[in-house]
């Protein structure tokens, strides 16, 4: 997702990073939901669709992966 903005100093920002994480899994939603469609949804239904209907339990599970301890090898 480099292609967004190219600022050393915002790519090290968590919310930034975050943003691009929940971005991607609406660009994943809105691939899916257009192949069960048949054809390219579009970004905004994919948005609307995503948010209503799995943005809660993604942005839970992401916090609390978040709070396990790193594994160590």
């Amino acid at each position: 997702m480099s292609s967004y903005i190219s600022d050393p100093l915002l790519e090290k920002s968590s919310l930034y990073r975050e943003f691009l994480a929940e971005l991607r899994e609406i660009e994943r939603h809105k691939w899916f939901k257009s192949e069960q469609a048949g054809h390219d949804i579009g970004f905004e239904t994919a948005l609307v669709d995503w948010s209503l209907n799995h943005r809660a339990e993604w942005r839970r599970s992401r916090q609390a992966a978040k709070s396990q301890p790193a594994e160590v090898a």
